[in-house]
């Protein structure tokens, strides 16, 4: 069992790389599918998720090859299934894109329901009502969603919430679908105009991804492509947090800052100082931080991915901040984990009322998801003594070498393995 030790009191200082983003690969594998010739994908982060994902597509019978550390070469020629091997697809929340895909490349796919982060009921009515109104029948055997076509063709889709998953499931199926497919109520993220950005590439006629209207004109032939993915704004946001909470000086490198924006907005008003260049922030802390109220949104409203972090750095403010959760019922699961470390937070259903103490200490903690054990990251980093953190496998389904990153900028963090505790024979 890996877990992290980190001992706090450091300065973060210099310069980190963000990797490509997990939201946009985990969408962008699966939609190789789609593709009738091989395809070259760059900037691939290297986390459990992605790992998974390729490894879904060798067991589907696609051809995967590693090209360099963050590139790979996928072909789908062989490819002949369309059920997704239970045992992959149960260990992540993403793999219910193998559905629109699987749909668009032969009018049937069977998938588990999705797993990943324990953030609440994760329902798929919207992207079964997307399927259905393609011409698609779906049912639910014994926990596989089972979808069925003799023919899509394109129809009016309107989701009753905006939902990202099924935006961008409803693309994948529709992209070679006869006729056009619009797509009303539409998520917005910038992950969704680089899956419409990178099915444009190879052919398809996808237009107003980023608005809450897409049309999707299909086409009968996709040829292949090569493409980067585009950087990971959460993880961007999670290193500017990092240089805050621990008073440091830090340029976070490869980024788009206008996909920061909702991040920089909250940040600044903390008392943080950011700079912005064409592909990088610089982030640093001169005076106090000070309370803000906080609300996840949609985009381009603040992202619920960072709300666990920002609530850790609003630990360390002056003041009594309000955050509210939007977006998933059970964000606010790591909070009895930052209480362990000296944090005054209250939590009433989906507010949760932060007293700043200016300081944190060092303790034993839990990942209870991706985000949660980013946010015990930044805490142990900024918290006085040591704090270890067990469940990293949370962590590394979105942050690759993270520990190596943060060791760069002078983050005193590593990771150790400890054999599992020996069950005591009864007496």
């Amino acid at each position: 069992m890996d877990k992290f030790v980190i001992r706090g009191g450091n300065r973060l200082m210099g310069e980190i790389q963000v990797s490509g983003a997990k939201n946009a690969a985990v969408a962008l594998i699966p939609a190789v599918l789609l593709c009738d010739e091989p395809c070259v994908i760059e900037n691939v982060p290297d986390i459990s998720d992605v790992s998974i994902c390729l490894r879904i597509l060798y067991e589907l019978g696609a051809e995967v090859e590693m090209l360099k550390s963050d590139t790979y070469r996928i072909s789908c020629k062989g490819v002949r299934s369309f059920s997704v091997p239970y045992e992959s697809a149960k260990q992540m929340r993403a793999s219910y894109y193998f559905l629109g895909a699987l749909l668009g490349r032969t009018g049937r796919a069977r998938v588990s329901m999705p797993g990943g982060c324990p953030l609440g009921d994760r329902p798929i009515d919207q992207h079964l009502k997307a399927f259905n109104a393609l011409g698609a029948n779906s049912c639910n055997d014994h926990g596989m969603i089972d979808l069925h076509a003799d023919k899509l063709r394109g129809g009016q889709i309107y989701f009753d919430v905006v939902t990202v998953g099924a935006t961008m499931n409803a693309m994948l199926a529709a992209v070679k679908t006869e006729g056009l497919t619009i797509i009303e109520n539409a998520a917005k993220e910038p992950h969704i105009v680089d899956l419409a950005n990178f099915l444009n590439s190879m052919g398809a006629d996808i237009r107003g991804a980023g608005t809450d209207v897409i049309k999707v004109r299909g086409v009968s032939y996709l040829h292949g492509t090569t493409y980067s993915v585009i950087p990971d704004q959460i993880e961007a946001g999670t290193f500017m947090v990092a240089a805050a909470a621990t008073g440091g000086d830090v340029l976070v490198k490869g980024v788009i800052p206008k996909h920061l924006e909702p991040i920089t907005k909250k940040m600044r008003k903390i008392g943080v100082n950011i700079d912005e260049y064409d592909d990088a922030v610089r982030v640093w802390v001169e005076g106090p931080l000070v309370k803000a109220s906080i609300k996840t949104q949609p985009h381009p409203g603040f992202p619920t991915d960072m709300q666990p972090q920002m609530a850790t750095l609003l630990t360390l403010a002056e003041g009594t901040s309000i955050v509210t959760e939007g977006v998933w019922e059970q964000r606010f699961r790591y909070v009895d984990e930052l209480r362990r470390m000296g944090a005054d937070i209250a939590v009433n259903d989906k507010v949760a009322i932060i007293t700043g103490t200016g300081k944190l200490m060092g303790a034993p903690v839990k990942a209870c998801d991706l985000r949660a054990g980013a946010a015990l990251i930044i805490a142990g980093l900024a918290a006085h003594g040591v704090t270890e953190i067990e469940d990293i496998h949370h962590i590394e389904r979105g942050y690759g070498n993270i520990e190596t990153k943060l060791r760069g900028i002078g983050g005193d963090i590593c990771k150790v393995s400890t054999p599992p505790t020996a069950m005591k024979k009864a007496l």
